[in-house]
């Protein structure tokens, strides 16, 4: 028994130097490493699924209603009391993004350097505590300025979040851990729409304002579960804890067998700049931000969306509710079928279809009734959010090299985040209550997100086909050279 402990340590600690020189290991494997059975598999994947999938979910449940909310303080009066314009209210929904599209590749940077179990409780304290801030706002410009500096707070979750993952579980498994992640954005929309209600209960308790308990009842959890988070995230793979040197060697073998040729895992500046010249990674960038554009604008402006078929600002909050719900279940659903079928493409053009359908049924439907116009929301919504987790897993399985994946993800969702900043000005006060014209916008939109996607699938599979049909000679001319990542012949793009 202590022979095998000493081989799957030696085994750990030869894979795990892959991972911290510079070493590149072209996805060769250790020949003393025993291989799991099912069996042992199983567990260590519950265990990983366990400790990192629900928390991470946790937080950007947190992270993403502390973003949205806004959209039910408008609604519990935060406008008349500030004395907010329509023109500058739409400006504090998307100046956020600014923020964090800035801070967004250097929050990357740092995650991997001094490790997520650290960066990412601090980052949860700074926006806690700009949140709770916020109820003591005054004016305008302090509108303007914290929502600015709660976007560079919450620049370190969500790309981090999507690259840690990347480093813990294989490419086939990637998109139903998004998922089960990104679905709690669907759950804080429904969860906030009814605490917003229930909060506003409160307007008048030490004559403090209904919105001014959204924010700051919002913030106390992220500073309460920052705390948390230090002792329950663990490290990157080769420096965590909470596994042992066996299971360390099996996570570490496992992503070094999926990675295939792409397995740099040290900084490089060439993976650097290769993020930025990449022609895949502009592809993946186009597609996202046509996604991202409506799934912002839908969830800052629902409550109000709803409120415009007829319901009170009360009832509204609630209302808001079951779209997202519904929206939930299908958005895990379509992400285990991705990760099933090992496809991306189509299942991002099917949901993407299905929201068009949505906010043409919002066009067409204004004068058929509430009951109508909110069946419509609820496709909308399903649609909007079913599609963004084989997105986002899409780009982290098929960019390779630590460094290269790290910067290009960043990269890519700061550009779909300046979708964020686009959807704060799409639904204009004086479109209300129908709000045609940023349904029509979304609508566009939604089909370029459709029409992009499959053809981008293609592309990859041309790709992927021309790699499978070089000659020797011109598979050993592309492979020449150092830090390829994902442009080596041998590495296979998902579709």
């Amino acid at each position: 028994m202590s022979d095998k402990i000493e081989v799957e340590k030696h085994t750990s600690e030869k894979i795990e130097s892959t991972w911290t020189s510079d070493v590149e290991s072209k996805g060769e494997t250790d020949d003393t490493f025993v291989p799991p059975d099912a069996e042992e598999m199983r567990k260590l994947r519950w265990k990983l699924d366990l400790r990192i999938v629900p928390w991470l979910g946790v937080l950007y449940l947190c992270s993403f209603l502390d973003r949205v909310n806004i959209g039910n303080a408008k609604l519990a009066g935060i406008q008349t009391d500030l004395q907010v314009s329509d023109d500058a209210y739409n400006w504090a929904l998307s100046i956020f993004f600014i923020g964090y599209i800035i801070f967004e590749i250097p929050s990357n940077m740092m995650m991997k350097k001094i490790g997520p179990n650290k960066w990412i409780p601090l980052v949860m304290i700074a926006w806690g505590v700009t949140m709770c801030a916020m109820g003591a706002l005054t004016n305008t410009a302090g509108l303007l300025a914290s929502r600015f500096f709660l976007g560079i707070t919450e620049a370190g979750l969500f790309p981090g979040a999507i690259y840690y993952l990347s480093l813990w579980f294989t490419r086939q498994e990637q998109a139903t851990r998004v998922a089960i992640f990104f679905s709690c954005a669907t759950v804080a929309g429904a969860f906030g729409g009814v605490l917003a209600y229930g909060i506003m209960q409160m307007d008048g308790i030490r004559d403090m304002r209904g919105w001014q308990w959204i924010f700051i009842i919002e913030a106390i959890p992220t500073i309460l579960l920052s705390v948390a988070t230090y002792f329950i995230l663990p490290d990157l793979p080769h420096r965590a804890k909470f596994i042992n040197e066996r299971e360390r060697a099996i996570v570490l073998n496992r992503l070094t067998v999926d990675a295939g040729p792409s397995t740099e895992t040290h900084f490089s500046w060439k993976q650097f700049f290769a993020a930025f010249t990449d022609w895949k990674v502009y592809m993946h960038s186009l597609i996202y931000i046509c996604g991202s554009t409506p799934l912002y604008s839908l969830s800052l402006f629902l409550p109000s969306i709803i409120k415009g078929m007829g319901y009170t600002d009360l009832a509204a909050q609630a209302m808001s509710a079951p779209p997202y719900a519904i929206a939930c279940v299908f958005t895990i659903a379509i992400a285990l079928h991705a990760d099933k079928k090992r496809e991306r493409g189509f299942h991002i053009a099917a949901p993407a279809f299905v929201g068009m359908i949505g906010y043409l049924l919002l066009v067409v439907l204004k004068d058929r009734g509430a009951v109508a116009m909110f069946i419509a929301a609820i496709i909308t919504t399903t649609g909007v959010f079913a599609h963004i987790p084989a997105m986002l897993s899409w780009f982290t399985n098929n960019i390779g090299g630590h460094t290269k994946r790290g910067v290009a993800s960043a990269f890519i969702i700061s550009i779909g985040n300046v979708g964020g900043a686009i959807g704060g000005q799409i639904y204009r006060a004086d479109d209300a209550p129908y709000y045609s014209r940023g349904h029509e916008i979304c609508l566009g939109l939604m089909a370029g997100a459709w029409i992009l996607s499959l053809l981008f699938k293609y592309l990859l599979e041309k790709e992927n086909k021309r790699r499978d049909n070089l000659t020797p000679e011109q598979r050993e001319k592309e492979a020449s050279g150092e830090d390829l990542c994902d442009l080596h012949p041998d590495f296979r793009y998902i579709s």
